[in-house]
């Protein structure tokens, strides 16, 4: 009846997981009790739960982005203290075979989850802004994306308490993953939640290529986009060109270990190397699907908080598109070691010393656009600095990596992680960041407190600095990664300054709540009451803020790049326009719903409870037809009401 679902599945006599999920458990005990008290259900579901609208959906993919980051986070600090703790006799606090489990959540949790949902919130958010248009083009569409996403998100959470996480890297390589080598559940959490995760980032890169390639604003020609949008669409055609191969591979390990097939095992015709090839020919794009919209976010915080255009925003947008192009064909730099030949590894490697190449044209557009230019250090500002230097030092790492011979000595080693991380955190994570304190005032009409978000810079920066130059260190000592205990004691030095440098990155963190906390409670005194707190160039500063559920009331006809800072140059027109009535999407559950039974469905195929799986794709599908067959999908808002919005503001 239950399937492989037994009491034994809960870690009873493991006090970690247990003790991680009773807080958890409060904490989220306590968000609902406060919520039912005050009576904010009905709010919730109607304006949030339910809502179609680009900007909120955004909001709650930063949110979702957010709370992983703290997950993950805890995984990332509790490897960092082993590593510290566990030196020579010492065994640390981590036994071998949670310590793997962490291993594995931390990197499948901050690629799929953390940076992921950030970099898709505020593409979500800013993309339909910049390019002056009332919403994406599927609306509906976007909401089941994002809860599909959550449903990935929540199955991850849920291995914590029921079952186990997968114990093989977030590379997942067979044969560990395989079901001789894995037949628990764990490997099963991280397909089918990343499987469901991936349709929705497809749905999500289908919406939004769409969006920007048929629905812009009257006179926006391509070459009058803003930065973002053309990294957006780089961004989204990645994922409609990479994510299905992502999807294919797990689906022939899933047939694998269901069905006892044979794709990547190393007999019956299998090749696990094909497994490899497959998954990097997904996994190096996705490096750039997610820094992609980090340089955009950073080409628009550059340019407004110098007061300058971008400069030579052609070569910008070119620059783009040919990272675009070429980051398909450096894949096989991920596994150098492999044995495919000198001629192989040549071709790849000077591939992926080439693709440096439009990327630091990027870096030196950024610096030019700083030069001469009237900066003012915000904290967006301080992160795109920080960036800058951070993303170069670890450009400066891959290209090292990206010579074979070197490769060969530092391949497995910490001296990748620290790369690796070089670039996510310096890239991803400091561009997300900035995207948030840059935004954050448009999405909710008051800034953020100045003084915490410098700290949490900062802290950021130097902990990450002080978590990751002794990893390059150890890595040509001879640290390999993943491991669990370290033998060699004069590594111990360095791993506790690494372990220094993740406490420094907690306390950004605090900082960031605070931040949040602090603003909210002084809002009144730090309202936008202008729509422009930057002196914005783009368009979505030329609404209110918040903006309204039609984000322009009459949609502005663009002449030039910068269109929001021509119409400044020019002043506003002294006449009324002439207002028309609205046509806007109408709330819908259908992307809850189908998450709900997406979690359900999940759950039962991870734990082989066939009857119930079969019902909940079932209960999905029925909700898609039915929201498909909809024929009320919008409501009109009338030009008398939009009038009188427009007159208040």
């Amino acid at each position: 009846m239950l399937g492989r679902l037994t009491w034994a599945a809960i870690p009873f006599n493991e006090p970690l997981p247990i003790i991680s999920v009773a807080v958890v458990g409060i904490v989220i005990l306590t968000v609902l009790v406060t919520i039912t008290v005050k009576g904010w259900w009905p709010y919730l579901w109607r304006e949030w739960l339910t809502s179609v609208d680009h900007k909120r959906i955004g909001v709650m993919y930063v949110v979702l982005g957010l709370v992983m980051l703290l997950r993950g986070f805890s995984d990332a600090i509790m490897m960092r203290t082993q590593q510290a703790i566990a030196v020579g006799s010492a065994q640390g606090y981590l036994p071998p075979d949670h310590y793997d489990q962490i291993f594995s959540a931390h990197g499948v949790i901050m690629i799929f989850f953390v940076a992921m949902p950030l970099v898709i919130g505020l593409m979500n958010f800013a993309v339909p802004l910049q390019l002056g248009v009332r919403d994406v083009a599927f609306p509906v569409l976007n909401s089941v994306s994002f809860w599909l996403t959550a449903s990935g998100a929540l199955l991850i959470n849920a291995s914590l308490v029921i079952g186990n996480f997968a114990r093989t890297g977030w590379w997942n390589y067979p044969p560990l993953s395989e079901l001789a080598f894995s037949p628990d559940v764990g490997v099963d959490y991280y397909l089918w939640s990343v499987q469901i995760s991936g349709v929705g980032t497809l749905l999500t890169g289908i919406n939004f290529v769409t969006t920007i390639l048929k629905l812009r604003a009257p006179g926006m020609t391509y070459f009058r986009m803003p930065v973002f949008c053309w990294t957006a669409l780089a961004t989204n055609l990645l994922i409609v060109a990479a994510f299905p191969i992502l999807t294919a591979t797990f689906m022939m390990l899933l047939l694998d270990r269901y069905l006892g097939m044979h794709f990547f095992t190393n007999d019956a015709g299998g090749s696990q190397m094909m497994y490899v090839n497959l998954f990097w020919a997904w996994g190096h794009p996705e490096v750039y699907i997610l820094v992609l919209p980090a340089f955009g976010i950073f080409s628009e915080v550059v340019a407004t908080f110098c007061g300058k255009a971008l400069f030579s925003y052609r070569s910008m947008v070119w620059a783009t598109l040919a990272i675009c192009i070429l980051s398909f064909m450096v894949w096989l730099h991920h596994f150098f070691t492999m044995g495919a030949g000198a001629n192989v590894n040549a071709f790849f490697g000077i591939m992926s010393s080439i693709i440096a190449v439009p990327t630091g044209v990027k870096v030196f557009n950024w610096l030019f656009t700083m030069f001469r230019g009237r900066i003012v250090f915000k904290t967006p500002m301080l992160f795109a600095v920080g960036f800058i230097i951070t993303f170069v030092i670890g450009g400066l790492t891959g290209v090292l990596l990206a010579v074979p011979p070197v490769d060969f000595v530092v391949h497995n080693s910490a001296f990748l992680v620290a790369h690796f991380h070089n670039v996510i955190i310096g890239g991803v994570v400091f561009g997300a960041l900035a995207g948030i304190n840059y935004w954050f005032p448009k999405a909710f009409g008051f800034t953020l407190d100045e003084r915490l978000g410098k700290a949490s810079f900062w802290c950021w920066l130097v902990g990450f600095y002080l978590a990751f130059t002794p990893l390059y260190v150890l890595g040509l000592m001879g640290m390999t990664r993943r491991l669990e205990h370290i033998a060699d004691p004069s590594w111990q030095p360095l791993l506790l300054v690494a372990e220094a440098g993740a406490v420094v990155i907690f306390g950004g963190i605090l900082c960031q709540i605070a931040q949040l906390y602090v603003s909210i409670r002084t809002r009144e005194q730090r309202l936008d009451l202008t729509g422009d707190p930057w002196n914005g160039r783009t368009l979505e500063w030329s609404t209110a803020s918040p903006p309204p559920a039609y984000n322009f009331a009459v949609l502005p006809r663009v002449e030039s790049i910068d269109a929001f800072w021509q119409m400044k140059r020019k002043g506003r027109p002294q006449a009324e326009p002439a207002y028309e009535a609205i046509e806007i999407p109408r709330s819908s559950p259908a992307g809850f719903v189908t998450a709900f039974f997406a979690v359900v469905m999940g759950f039962a195929l991870i734990w082989q409870i066939w009857w119930l799986a079969i019902l909940g794709f079932l209960a999905a599908a029925i909700v898609v037809l039915i929201a498909g067959w909809s024929i009320e999908r919008e409501h009109e808002i009338p030009a008398a009401e939009v009038a009188q919005m427009e007159r208040a503001r």
